[in-house]
């Protein structure tokens, strides 16, 4: 295919792995203290509310590219992606506001000495930066270059991250472009050295995302985790 759309058929896998919200859901479900706005289950089903209609837009984007032939079709095309895209920026900052809430909570507990035993502090703690880096990833792969809708269509000096194969001069990583995988490695690297690994921030937005994914891993890694190993200990 040469339409300059048809990216969304060989990257088709990537809005698919997209779907580790499901993880979320369930860690927010399996979090021992009580650490969530409202009931336990406000947050996942907003979540899975989101995730429904958000689901059957790419399946119908993904159907669709395949009878599209002509303007009209890319533009409804298009149209679709930009909403994929409004609803996953909506049911990211939803995660990202319950698990910021979740680690307030939970640091407020830890203070006021009612976190619990440290094996559960140590669980719920790990299920907040396991969660914190799934989000992030979410939100590198939504904002950079505008985003999946368009995904192959802006340049590379239009990039917000610069992946290492973006520095190779040979012809076969010319076209190359990060998938859902690659943002995932860079949120857990991001996650566990709180700094830059092998992927470096361009944009003041990306700069401003690394830090906080940073920032949050490190309180939940020095505050809770080694509160909790203190307490086993």
């Amino acid at each position: 295919m040469r339409h300059e759309h048809a990216i969304i058929h060989h990257r088709a896998i990537d809005f698919w792995s997209a779907r580790a919200v499901l993880v979320v859901i369930c860690l927010q479900l399996l979090v021992i203290n009580d650490l969530s706005f409202g009931p336990r289950w406000l947050a996942p089903a907003i979540e899975a509310a989101l995730l429904v209609p958000l689901s059957i837009a790419t399946a119908w984007t993904q159907m669709a590219t395949h009878k599209a032939v002509d303007h009209e079709h890319w533009y409804a095309i298009g149209r679709f992606r930009v909403f994929i895209r409004r609803t996953a920026l909506v049911m990211t900052g939803v995660i990202s506001i319950m698990n910021c809430g979740s680690l307030v909570f939970l640091v407020q507990k830890l203070l006021e000495g009612h976190a619990g035993a440290g094996t559960t502090l140590l669980v719920d703690a790990l299920n907040i930066w396991v969660t914190n880096v799934i989000v992030f990833a979410l939100w590198f792969w939504s904002t950079d270059r505008g985003g999946p809708p368009t995904c192959g269509l802006v340049k590379r000096a239009h990039a917000d991250f610069l992946f290492p194969q973006m520095t190779l001069p040979d012809r076969e990583t010319r076209d190359w472009l990060p998938g859902f995988v690659d943002y995932t490695f860079l949120a857990f690297t991001n996650a566990t050295a709180f700094s830059p690994t092998d992927t470096l921030p361009l944009s003041q937005r990306a700069k401003l995302l690394m830090m906080a994914e940073a920032m949050i891993s490190l309180l939940t890694i020095a505050l809770v985790a080694a509160r909790a190993v203190n307490i086993l200990a």
